[in-house]
């Protein structure tokens, strides 16, 4: 199965690349072909291709609860991401963490994904065991 791992940067302490590529080692683990992709600087990049989507974010700001406007405009501009399954996540840790995952959570879904798991993720080592567990298919 085809998956995408799109991370955004934010104003957050950790990078989520590193739960980014974590994740996707995990999910390659299961053998499905993983494209991880940078939010914040790949542009154009469609997601029609792909038939299961993770997106990890930071919050926009260090008090947390806000998310960048590149979030959801790559969503809109990422070609037909409505019907998807997908999966979201945002770092543990710093201020605000929940609103912030109740917010990507809203915008992915105003873009029609169906969202069918989300977490807070603490280590690379927590995402890569939530990676070699995810149910994708």
């Amino acid at each position: 199965m085809r998956v995408a791992v799109v991370f955004f940067a934010g104003a957050g302490n950790k990078s989520p690349a590193g739960h980014a590529s974590a994740l996707m080692e995990g999910l390659s683990e299961q053998g499905h072909e993983v494209d991880l992709i940078d939010g914040d600087r790949d542009i154009n990049v469609k997601l029609t291709m792909h038939e299961y989507i993770v997106i990890g974010a930071n919050a926009a700001n260090m008090w947390g609860g806000k998310l960048s406007e590149q979030v959801g405009k790559f969503l809109s501009d990422a070609g037909i991401v409505s019907g998807k399954r997908c999966y979201a996540f945002v770092n543990k840790g710093g201020l605000k963490k929940n609103k912030t995952l109740r917010q990507l959570m809203n915008i992915m879904e105003r873009e029609g994904m169906y969202l069918k798991k989300s977490d807070l993720i603490s280590s690379p080592e927590e995402a890569r065991e939530i990676g070699r567990k995810l149910h994708v298919k």
